[in-house]
């Protein structure tokens, strides 16, 4: 699967927009045709240059498996549950939803990766699930997997 965004490339700068800087929205996520036998997908974002080690900004899951985007704001505007069946997560500001880029000031640019996970079944997690009872969850049945990663620091 390819995961791509119209806000920035793979390797680029992520905006300001979508970060603690700016308006702290997430970006338009676009990606390719899951394979067939997915039941539904589940999104991950993270920062593995945090000072503290691994930091989660944002997880999504029981994704349609037709869907092939997410709006921008989406994480601001979706609720813990959407309409369609789509549940977000806690990340580790401690709140569900989207938390954007916000590394230490003058730190060097740290990388965020968002990933997009295609599985072999719909998860039974409520809304407001960890990142480990997500990771627990997927295990064995991740499919297919699409990655775009983006670098942010803040002057």
């Amino acid at each position: 699967m390819q995961l791509t965004s119209p806000g920035f490339t793979s390797g680029s700068v992520i905006p300001d927009m979508y970060t603690c800087k700016g308006q702290n929205i997430s970006p338009e996520l676009e990606w390719s045709e899951a394979p067939e036998g997915t039941k539904s997908l589940a999104l991950i974002v993270e920062d593995p240059d945090a000072p503290k080690g691994t930091y989660t900004h944002w997880i999504a899951y029981n994704i349609l498996p037709g869907t092939r985007t997410l709006t921008g704001n989406f994480a601001n505007i979706g609720g813990a549950r959407a309409a369609d069946g789509l549940m977000q997560g806690r990340n580790d500001f401690g709140k569900t939803g989207y938390g954007g880029p916000c590394p230490p000031v003058g730190d060097r640019p740290h990388r965020y990766y968002f990933r997009i996970y295609a599985l072999d079944v719909k998860l039974k997690l409520e809304p407001g699930a960890s990142r480990a009872e997500l990771e627990e969850a997927m295990e064995g049945h991740i499919i297919g997997q699409g990655e775009l990663m983006g670098k942010y620091q803040v002057h």
